[in-house]
Formats: structure tokens, sequence, C-alpha cells
């Protein structure tokens, strides 16, 4: 597989169904700004304990899916409710053990602000796919993977917080 193909030299990408776009379309957008979650994923996974690791090496696994999804205009399968459920499930353990009583601040713990990161661009992707949805059909399961994503990192974060006696809420 090569890395250089020179066709982004005139603004443009393959999708992998082999269609050429402009590299600011729709699906570009959103395939760009769910890689960048993954990287940030991949940096927040370094400050946070096994089981949340975890979590995290599965859904990046679930998002590289999507991208595949997106790319290939619907040809691959994404993620759809096995995936949802997992991460519904996931939701339902951590709200369980946390109390919120207003709002809160982001950045009590390292781990925690990597992962209000990853919230916030999770939430960004999410308005990408809308974008995709409306104007190609796909992404649908994308969509619900990524705002049910972004409720569980701001849950994973806070309990750290919490764990560590961190929690700032605001005043």
């Amino acid at each position: 597989m090569k890395v250089t193909t020179k066709v982004g030299d005139k603004g443009t990408t393959r999708l992998f169904g082999g269609d050429e776009v402009w590299k600011d379309s729709p699906i570009t957008e959103a395939n760009g700004t769910i890689d960048e979650l993954t990287s940030f994923l991949g940096e927040a996974r370094h400050y946070v304990d096994e089981q949340v690791r975890e979590i995290l090496d599965k859904v990046q696994a679930h998002l590289y899916r999507i991208m595949g999804e997106l790319g290939s205009k619907g040809q691959f399968k994404g993620v759809g409710r096995e995936e949802i459920d997992w991460l519904e499930s996931l939701i339902r353990d951590y709200e369980e053990r946390i109390e919120l009583k207003s709002f809160v601040l982001p950045g009590g713990t390292v781990a925690s602000a990597k992962l209000d990161v990853c919230r916030t661009i999770a939430r960004r992707a999410e308005r990408r796919v809308v974008t995709v949805l409306r104007e190609y059909g796909i992404g649908r399961w994308a969509l619900i993977y990524l705002n049910r994503l972004s409720d569980l990192l701001f849950l994973l974060a806070r309990e750290i917080e919490m764990k560590e006696g961190k929690l700032r809420e605001a005043k």
C-alpha cells in the first residue's frame, strides 16, 4: 500500500470504493474528524487504567469500521445495534456509580482532561456524520454510536475525577 499517491496534490482524495472526492467533502470531513478522535483516544489510553484502556481499544476498532462504512459509501458495514448496546450497557454501569449534582468543569486530572478532549471531538464527529447522513443517506448507526460514545467519555472522565477526589463542579 502506497502512502504517497499525489492524488491530494490537486485537493482531492480517493474513497475506499475508488471515488475521487474533494478533501473537504462531507465524507472526508467526517472521516478526518473520526481519525482525529482515534488519535486522541490513543493518547488518552496512556493515562487511564487497564479497564478503561480496554474500552478505548474496542472503541478505536469500532471507529475504524465507521470510517470504512463512510469511506465506502455504505458498502462496508460499520457499527450497528450490537455496538450501541455495548456502549449503552457501559453508560448504565457508570451512571450508577457517579452522582452529579451540577455541571462540571473539565480538567480535574490529566486523564479526565484527555477524555474530555475526546468527548468534544466525538461531538464534532457526530455533527459531521449528520451532514453525511443528510447528503448520502449513510451513517445512521454511526450517528447514534458517536452520540453514545460522547456520553460514555463524559462518564469515564467523571469517574476518574471522583476516584481521585478531583471532580470540579461549576458553581
